[in-house]
């Protein structure tokens, strides 16, 4: 497969993936569902990152792994016209998905100044996580009280420490393979 091919297919799917996100926004509009709207907006143009991050940091990312980054944006807007409440793995996957991306940030920022990984990937990832979980807590007990639909719901104590736990899964799998599949983002030190 030629160069021009491969990029042509990553655009056409980066393009499928706005679309797919795009019809979540009208169909979160039609349903008056507020967290579908406000979660396809931000994830919208959280698929434009990649390639701030390729024009800010001076690096290429492979075509897989722009569309790896968009497709979590596709993942998590989807899950809210439905699949977060009735699909039982959907929240796993996304959790382990979004856990991989921080994780592998931080592992290449680790690794880029000479650093070990490991301890940062799973603080961060962690990190990030409770402070996940606190903010769904605080989003539905502002919502309730002013009389407003929450854009995000905790499902109990339960469903965070599930949450955590697959937080947890994609820190290790970045530990696991980040060093193989993030090279290319990590600056040689010749």
């Amino acid at each position: 497969m030629t160069v021009t091919t491969q990029t042509s297919i990553v655009q056409e799917t980066e393009r499928g993936i706005r679309y797919g996100i795009f019809a979540v926004f009208v169909v979160g509009l039609r349903r008056r569902n507020a967290g579908a709207v406000v979660n396809a907006v931000l994830a919208l143009a959280a698929t434009y990152l990649p390639g701030v991050v390729e024009r800010r940091y001076d690096v290429a990312l492979q075509p897989w792994q722009r569309v790896y980054t968009q497709s979590a944006m596709l993942t998590h807007a989807v899950g809210m016209l439905g699949p977060y409440d009735d699909t039982w793995w959907w929240d796993h996957l996304t959790h382990t998905h979004s856990a991989t991306l921080l994780g592998g940030l931080v592992h290449v920022a680790a690794r880029r100044r000479g650093r070990d990984p490991q301890p940062r990937v799973v603080a961060s990832v962690l990190g990030v996580g409770v402070l996940w979980e606190l903010m769904e807590y605080a989003i539905h007990g502002v919502a309730r009280r002013l009389d407003l639909e929450p854009i995000l719901l905790p499902y109990g104590a339960v469903d965070t420490a599930l949450d955590l736990l697959f937080d947890l899964l994609g820190a290790l799998l970045v530990l696991a393979f980040g060093d193989d599949l993030l090279r290319n983002l990590v600056r040689s030190s010749d």
